[in-house]
């Protein structure tokens, strides 16, 4: 049955079905065409969330234990200020990410029903505005006026297309939860954010030195941006190197601008104990 409906809407695209499988189509090499398919990227505002939060709690958090290290303060005030700063702005960024994404949300419903109104009420100017997009897109006259009469008959799509087409906006996504981004955002924030701290108590027993624990807090830090450039990677279907020298790059810049910003305070400021 489903075959039968890939042929009818082949045929009425003007497409005649000369036997050709789709196993043949992937496995010529001729004519320049790829003999397999791209890898699609993964997808949704979980992964976005996911990554945003997860470099910027790597890079906070560890750019405060460099300050804080340039101080030349105890490791009880490291882990202090550390795990405040790390809750703090977890539940800001968690917030923050639920408030963005619902007023996204609010503003998108907000617009579709604008749009849905000019439709029902101005439906000849709407058609012409539409109409002139897809001339200026490049479609002639003719298949412009076919594509607008075709989408007329359909409201929902119209007001859809015209979303798209006029607002650069996207149909409002009813499955999308916007307590969701904002929980795991909040989550990816803590879990990432603890990585530099891990080491001022994991080698509590084993060393009283701050220079030890800091350079722990350095390699567990890098440890941690590498796997999440390389996460980043796989999820944009990127090069997982460069991904992951990018990221680190990222994280060394802030940690050292903040080491740098922490060590002048001290010893040129004269901001000592």
């Amino acid at each position: 049955m489903a075959e039968n409906s890939m042929t009818s809407n082949a045929r009425l695209l003007g497409e005649e079905d000369d036997g050709i499988e789709e196993t043949d189509v992937e496995g010529c090499g001729g004519g320049g065409m790829r003999t397999e398919r791209p890898k699609e990227p993964w997808k949704g505002e979980i992964v976005k969330s996911i990554v945003y939060a997860g470099l910027d709690a790597i890079v906070t958090c560890f750019s405060l234990i460099s300050s804080i290290s340039a101080g030349r303060l105890s490791s009880g005030d490291v882990l202090v200020l550390g795990f405040a700063n790390l809750v703090a702005d977890g539940i800001s960024m968690g917030c923050g990410d639920y408030v963005s994404a619902s007023t996204e949300q609010d503003v998108t419903a907000k617009e579709r029903a604008v749009t849905e109104w000019d439709v029902t009420n101005r439906s000849q100017p709407e058609k012409v505005e539409l109409l002139r997009k897809y001339q200026r897109l490049g479609m002639s006259a003719e298949d412009a006026a076919t594509v607008v009469n075709i989408f007329s008959k359909y409201k929902d799509i119209l007001v859809d297309e015209k979303m798209m087409a006029q607002k650069g906006m996207l149909p409002p996504d009813k499955e999308e939860k916007p307590w969701k981004n904002g929980l795991v955002t909040f989550v990816s924030f803590i879990v990432f954010g603890s990585a530099p701290l891990l080491s001022f108590i994991i080698l509590i027993p084993f060393t009283n030195s701050n220079t030890i624990k800091f350079i722990g807090a350095c390699m567990l830090s890098g440890l941690a941006l590498v796997l999440l450039g390389i996460a980043k990677a796989k999820i944009a279907g990127q090069n997982y190197a460069l991904s992951a020298f990018a990221t680190v790059l990222i994280g060394a810049t802030a940690a050292a601008a903040a080491y740098a910003l922490g060590w002048t305070l001290r010893n040129i400021a004269g901001l000592d104990e």
